[in-house]
């Protein structure tokens, strides 16, 4: 979750990692991603959606505060086909090798309301300053269980102006370092995590909704950061897991995060690539979070501070895409939102839109809470996200794509792709700005479906094509 951040703190890192920056610069990244994750009939997706949702970080039982209605509501309204869906490693191991399955039914009812809607849902094993039990009233932080957290009686700070200053508190740099065995006392908790993962991988490899798992939100190193703790601890955590997963599940997408501080406001990151023991070609991918410095300190996208962070967004897309480059594996947006009442807010939005389309990145907006930061306020009412992020979108498209396209002035989608047989294109055009469907040029022959707000296009099975879609 992102609230007004770190001022100091944040800026005094980024100044000490200035150079880096300036190095990851130098030297050509790709322009798209190189590979995607794609259906069963292989056609590759375009993943747009919200995480689901922050309030299951402090709900008891770590469910969010959501209905079947509401998943109908956004569906209706912004035509989404994603979720990154919040788990709480304290709901799955609630003691010691112990794995709740009635939470897990909890979470496979939520991601059925998901399925009917044809979405595809990514289960993110979520955390914020370790747990909540970093202080006495619970409301700090979130993710681990109470018996997993080792303050060793060092202080916690009762409140802090912005919460992201709960990771420089002793007790949670203590509560991290022992779970990355830094102080060789709890070794027993990296393997508890990864054992936690795999009976979440069993009770939902064969869930045809679910596409993948995003290891761990936001890692925090504790007293170790920088290369050190991505190629050292996290790597390892990582490894652990992922050949924990594979013990029960060989086919879904497993996705890992670099390191949250720097990462997100464009440093490059040092995590390695990783291997995986599937049979077949690997599915490992990437879902960083992008949170652009001056906006995390407080500023608006507008004037100078606008130009600074379009400036951060180009760093953060090319050590991207480098990141994706070395795994070999598509990526996922996993978070990226502000306050959407804020000036120029919705041009950000706009602005990271295009930019996931033009790089070829799926992307889950923070998050579907209501309130400015989400799509709707307390009473349900459609806030400023709904009419941007309800954006004509290529669901899924028959071949590789080479450039996604949205004129939002001429309402023209523009989708070209490398066909390879695996099917039609299926497009999803918003009811504002598509009001009767869409004329699409290029197609061999085309369908409107006006319930589910989809024109499907057959093109030939090979080579270059172009679609166009203007409002009919």
């Amino acid at each position: 979750m992102r609230r007004p951040r770190l001022a100091a703190a944040g800026l005094a890192l980024a100044v000490v990692a200035a150079g880096g920056l300036a190095s990851a610069a130098r030297g050509d990244a790709p322009e798209r991603v190189s590979r995607y994750v794609t259906d069963d009939r292989g056609r590759v997706l375009t993943l747009h959606g919200f995480n689901t949702a922050s309030s299951a970080k402090s709900t008891p039982d770590a469910l969010p505060e959501l209905t079947e209605a509401d998943v109908e509501t956004e569906y209706r309204a912004m035509g989404t086909n994603f979720v990154r869906f919040l788990m709480q490693w304290r709901a799955v191991e609630p003691s010691p090798g112990v794995y709740d399955t009635k939470y897990l039914e909890k979470v496979a009812e939520r991601v059925g309301w998901y399925a009917k809607r044809g979405y595809h849902v990514m289960l993110d094993m979520h955390q914020d300053l370790w747990g909540n039990r970093i202080t006495p009233d619970g409301r700090a932080g979130n993710g681990a269980p109470g018996w997993a957290t080792h303050l060793d009686g060092l202080p916690v700070a009762g409140e802090h102006d912005t919460w992201e200053l709960y990771y420089l508190d002793p007790g949670v740099m203590r509560a991290f370092d022992h779970f990355w065995n830094t102080t060789g006392e709890h070794p027993e908790l990296m393997d508890h995590y990864a054992r936690a993962w795999r009976a979440v991988a069993d009770h939902f490899k064969d869930d045809p909704a679910v596409i993948g798992y995003d290891l761990m939100n936001e890692p925090w190193g504790g007293s170790v950061q920088g290369a050190a703790f991505e190629n050292g601890p996290l790597a390892e955590l990582y490894r652990r897991t992922i050949a924990q997963i594979r013990s029960v599940d060989q086919d879904n997408w497993i996705f890992v995060e670099p390191q949250a501080v720097g990462v997100n406001w464009g440093l490059p990151s040092g995590l390695p690539r990783f291997d995986d023991p599937r049979a077949g070609e690997p599915r490992i991918g990437l879902a960083p979070h992008v949170y652009p410095l001056p906006l995390d300190l407080g500023e608006d996208y507008v004037g100078a501070s606008r130009e600074w962070t379009d400036t951060t967004l180009g760093w953060w897309r090319s050590n991207m895409l480098r990141l994706a480059e070395r795994q070999g594996g598509p990526v996922i947006l996993g978070e990226f939102g502000l306050d959407t009442t804020r000036p120029g807010a919705t041009e950000l939005v706009e602005r990271m839109l295009e930019m996931t389309d033009e790089v070829g990145m799926g992307r889950a907006y923070w998050s579907r809470d209501p309130g400015p930061w989400g799509p709707y306020d307390g009473e349900g009412r459609p806030g400023p996200l709904v009419p941007v992020y309800a954006r004509p979108y290529p669901r899924a498209i028959g071949g590789v794509p080479r450039q996604i396209a949205y004129d939002r002035a001429t309402h023209a989608l523009t989708v070209r792709f490398d066909a390879n047989g695996s099917g039609p294109t299926e497009i999803y055009l918003p009811a504002d700005e598509f009001p009767r469907g869409g004329r699409v040029t290029g197609a061999l022959s085309s369908s409107w479906d006006p319930d589910r707000r989809i024109l499907t296009a057959t093109t030939a099975a090979s080579g270059v094509q172009t679609l166009t879609v203007t409002p009919s």
